[in-house]
């Protein structure tokens, strides 16, 4: 086989490869949103209510010991790692 040929036959084994790629990656997708909508057709539980999150400015008071006590051991633990 002449280099010419070797070239053409190696474009078409990586066109082949990435067609088949691409269909079976579409392939998949399909029958995952039809999956998805056929779940969602008989999904009777009911959905989860979001949990607001808590503002800052609603946090609790932290007691003057307690934060004494995390405070030492933040400054312990950044003394020994130098």
């Amino acid at each position: 086989m002449t280099p010419s040929e070797l070239l053409l036959e190696g474009v078409e084994l990586m066109l082949f490869g990435l067609g088949s790629v691409f269909i079976f990656l579409v392939l998949l997708i399909v029958c995952i949103r039809l999956m998805s909508s056929v779940i969602g057709r008989f999904d009777t539980a009911p959905t989860a209510q979001p949990v607001p999150a808590r503002s800052a400015v609603a946090a609790p008071e932290v007691d003057a010991d307690l934060l004494a006590a995390i405070q030492a051991a933040i400054h312990q633990h950044r003394a020994r790692r130098g």
